[in-house]
C-alpha cells in the first residue's frame, strides 16, 4: 500500500497530485504527490506525528523565491496559507508575526505602531517563514538585524524555539535545523513617528517598482551577491539581459528592467529557468572567474 493511501486525518485542506505552479509566482512546475494546508498550529503538529518518518516533507510559502521542477515533488508539501497563519501584532516596540505573514505586512503593521527597524521588508516579495529560512533582506538590512527569537515544528511534530543567535545567520543562510516549519517570529524594533516610518516604506515599494519587474512571472533576486560584485552587474555585462534561453518549452530570460531577475515571459517551463540560470553560472564563470551562487531554490524532481 502506498503512504498516500493511509495518510492521516486532518481538519486543512490534504490534496492529492496538485499541480505546485500555480502556488508559485513562476507558476512553473509538477505535481506535489500531497500537498497539505494545516488549519492551524495543531493540525500541523498532529500530522507530522502521524506521518510515516520516511515521508519527506517540504515547506513552501508564497512561492516567490522557488522553482518547483517539472518532475513534481515526492512526499509532502505543507503551505501555511490563510488567517490563522497570517497574523502580525504589535506590542510596545516588539511585533510577533506568523509565518504566513507576508513581509510586506509586517513592514506596514510595524509604521501603523510607530516601530522603526522593519522597513526593509516592505522590499521583500515573500512570507515570514521563508524570511525566517534564509535571512532575507534587501537595502542594507536583514532578517539578523531584527529577530529576537522563532517558533517552529521539527519533522517529528515537536515544537522548537531558536533564539537570533541560535540560527547562525550569514549573509542569505541560517544554521538552523532544515527540518524545521516556522510557525511564528517575534521582532524588535525601535521608536519612531509612524509618518516617518511610513514615509521609508513608501520609497522602498516606489523604488522596487521601478527597478524590478514586480510584475513579471518571477522569483526575485536569482543570485547572491559574491563578495565584493553586484550579480546584476555580472549577468549584465556577460550579455544576458533579456536574452531568450530555451531548454523544453517557450523560453525564459532575465529582465529588461533587472539582469537579476528571471522571468517567465509566458510559456516557461521550470526546465527553462533553471538551465538559464545554469547557462549564466557557467558564461560568468567563463569570463571573470567569478561563481555565482543561486539565490532562488529549486526543489523536485525533474521532468
Amino acid at each position: 500500500m502506498s503512504w498516500t493511501e493511509n495518510l492521516p486525518t486532518v481538519r486543512g485542506k490534504l490534496l492529492l497530485d496538485e499541480e505546485l505552479g500555480p502556488y508559485t509566482w513562476f507558476r512553473v512546475g509538477g505535481k506535489a504527490d500531497a500537498l497539505f494546508i494545516p488549519a492551524d498550529e495543531d493540525d500541523l503538529i498532529d500530522f507530522l506525528k502521524a506521518l510515516p518518518a520516511e515521508v519527506p516533507v517540504y515547506p513552501l510559502g508564497v512561492g516567490s523565491n522557488v522553482i518547483v521542477r517539472d518532475g513534481g515533488v515526492a512526499g509532502v508539501v505543507i503551505r501555511l496559507a490563510g488567517r490563522a497563519w497570517g497574523q502580525v501584532v504589535a506590542d510596545g516596540l516588539t511585533v510577533t508575526a506568523g509565518a504566513g505573514a507576508l513581509d510586506s505586512m509586517v513592514a506596514r503593521a510595524s509604521a501603523k505602531a510607530g516601530i522603526a527597524g522593519m522597513e526593509f521588508y516592505a522590499g521583500i516579495p515573500g512570507s515570514i517563514g521563508g524570511a525566517l529560512t534564509m535571512n532575507a533582506g534587501c537595502y542594507g538590512s536583514e532578517t539578523k538585524d531584527i529577530l529576537v527569537s522563532a517558533r517552529g515544528v521539527n519533522r517529528k511534530g515537536e515544537k522548537v524555539e531558536l533564539t537570533n543567535e541560535q540560527f547562525g545567520y550569514t549573509y542569505r543562510h541560517s544554521n538552523a535545523p532544515i527540518d524545521i516549519i516556522w510557525i511564528e517570529a517575534t521582532y524588535q524594533g525601535t521608536a519612531d513617528a509612524p509618518e516617518a516610518v511610513a514615509a521609508r516604506i513608501a520609497e522602498i515599494t516606489s523604488r522596487r517598482e521601478t527597478t524590478q519587474p514586480i510584475r513579471e512571472k518571477t522569483g526575485g533576486s536569482t543570485f547572491k551577491n559574491p563578495e565584493g560584485h553586484s550579480s546584476w552587474k555580472l549577468v549584465d555585462q556577460a550579455g544576458w539581459r533579456g536574452k531568450m534561453f530555451r531548454m523544453t518549452g517557450g523560453g525564459a530570460m532575465f529582465s529588461e528592467l533587472h539582469s537579476n531577475f528571471m522571468i517567465n515571459p509566458g510559456e516557461a517551463t521550470a526546465a527553462d529557468l533553471e538551465g538559464l540560470g545554469e547557462v549564466v553560472r557557467q558564461d560568468v564563470f567563463s569570463k571573470t572567474g567569478i561563481q555565482l551562487s543561486w539565490e532562488i531554490k529549486r526543489i523536485g524532481r525533474p521532468g
